[in-house]
């Protein structure tokens, strides 16, 4: 099935509040993994509406494991003259040629059944990828690196602590293998502390990027609110899995492209950021915002909270971005639902509504 094109206005959206970033970018050439998927579907169309809009003369160079599946599933990315394809596996792909300026390594799947079923494949994934993509920006000549990495770094959020700051220091069970998804991001992020502080090497910034909403975020996945929009498309009820107790925030994806492309130039090197809404709020009013926005669904829980119990969190302290960088949840929570719901009722399901 072909991607629909994101929203003119969210691309428009990303340009006005990633400029500094884009011109940082002018006659750039930026090698890119995980191109395909929710965050690479953004930063692809946003570089492509950017590169055109400004004129930025840049160019950029996507690995993908099945070129001629993404050139039919996105042929407007396929054919952009700005835009190459390079086919491999990113544990051990062949380096395309020329150098390159920038890096963005975002190829990691964050599927839970991969990461329940197989976990050596997942971590390998992570750990071996991020190895050759350091690899080849120390080759190709690359000066800025961006890892996408994962507040799942953190480990389980302490209940006394509302909002995660970079400056925690905790971490996943290793003794657990339902933890290689996480612990393979911190083996991911301790490549990249050690690339950059070689004598030659590249300024690497980490993305620690949490929970996120908008066009192309999987609805039938592990992300609570993809499952909300999912029974919202189909006139509900919208069903929680749980009690609805746990706490989580949402960055709209256009303010996330935003937020990339910005920590790409402008992040300070051999550091971490945060990335995501400090606006955390239990699952149950995230579903209730959903069920409100698409007209007044009801809202269903498996069961009901403990008393006194203790709710669990996953929400990040966002203030070295806002503070250094000037990033912010520039959408709310309402209006990031009531597009992402537009854009599938346009393009998939004009029932809805």
């Amino acid at each position: 099935m072909r991607h629909a094109r994101l929203p003119a206005a969210d691309l428009s959206l990303v340009l006005a509040h990633a400029a500094p970033a884009f011109e940082a970018l002018r006659g750039a050439r930026v090698f890119v993994t995980g191109g395909t998927g929710f965050f690479g579907t953004w930063l692809l169309e946003s570089f492509a509406h950017a590169n055109a809009a400004r004129g930025l003369g840049a160019e950029l160079v996507v690995l993908t494991r099945d070129p001629a599946a993404f050139r039919a599933r996105a042929p407007h990315l396929a054919d952009d003259a700005a835009i190459r394809l390079a086919a491999g596996d990113v544990r051990r792909f062949d380096f395309p040629d020329g150098d390159f300026t920038h890096v963005v390594h975002g190829a990691t799947s964050t599927s839970a059944a991969l990461n329940a079923s197989d976990p050596i494949e997942l971590l390998t994934t992570i750990v071996g990828g991020t190895h050759r993509v350091l690899e080849l920006a120390h080759e190709r000549g690359a000066r800025r690196v961006l890892l996408v990495s994962s507040g799942a770094v953190y480990g389980p959020q302490p209940a006394t602590i509302t909002h995660l700051p970079e400056t925690y220091v905790g971490g996943p069970d290793t003794l657990d293998p339902a933890q290689a998804y996480a612990e393979g991001k911190r083996i991911s992020e301790l490549l990249g502390a050690v690339a950059g502080r070689a004598p030659d090497g590249p300024e690497v910034v980490t993305a620690r990027c949490f929970a996120f909403v908008g066009p192309h975020l999987p609805l039938d996945a592990h992300f609570a609110i993809g499952n909300f929009l999912r029974d919202a498309l189909a006139r509900g009820p919208i069903r929680l899995s749980g009690d609805g107790s746990p706490y989580r925030s949402y960055l709209y994806a256009a303010d996330l492209a935003a937020w990339l492309w910005t920590l790409l130039t402008h992040g300070a090197a051999q550091r971490a950021y945060n990335v995501g809404s400090a606006c955390g709020m239990p699952l149950w009013d995230v579903a209730q915002v959903v069920a409100r926005v698409a007209g007044g669904l009801p809202v269903q829980r498996a069961r009901d909270p403990e008393p006194g119990a203790v709710a669990s969190r996953y929400v990040p302290d966002v203030a070295r971005a806002e503070s250094e960088l000037a990033l912010r949840a520039w959408t709310p929570l309402d209006a990031a639902v009531e597009r992402t719901l537009a854009w599938h009722q346009h393009n998939f399901n004009p029932s809805l509504g």
